[in-house]
């Protein structure tokens, strides 16, 4: 039996979701995706400050997240910010069509896979 990590369950539902058309949607999924692979990112490269703040506030918050990409090689933070345009632009906003969250998901799909 395979075991699929939470990013490529978020992964796989973003895929199926764009293929029906439902771009919002697909959209928070990428960035979900974006998220498990940028907490699983700070604990492979054990940054304790961060997983401490995280403990402190009970939550990942936004700027811990922005944290963890830039400390990170720059095609990882470049994929947070595409991930992080999907979620603001083709979540929140629903102003991302269909071409524009495809070239996003492809530097998603880089970050999730990094593991």
């Amino acid at each position: 039996m395979l075991l699929l990590s939470a990013a490529d369950v978020y992964l796989n539902e973003a895929d199926e979701l764009l293929s029906k058309g439902d771009v919002v949607q697909a959209c928070e999924k990428y960035y979900k995706a974006a998220e498990e692979a940028v907490k699983m990112l700070a604990v492979k490269l054990n940054m304790t400050d961060l997983l401490n703040k995280v403990k402190e506030q009970k939550r990942w918050s936004s700027d811990i997240l922005f944290s963890v990409a830039f400390r990170a090689p720059k095609e990882i933070h470049e994929a947070w910010k595409s991930a992080w345009v999907l979620h603001v632009y083709g979540f929140h906003e629903m102003s991302l069509e269909m071409e524009q969250v495809n070239l996003r998901a492809n530097k998603v799909r880089l970050l999730a896979n990094i593991f």
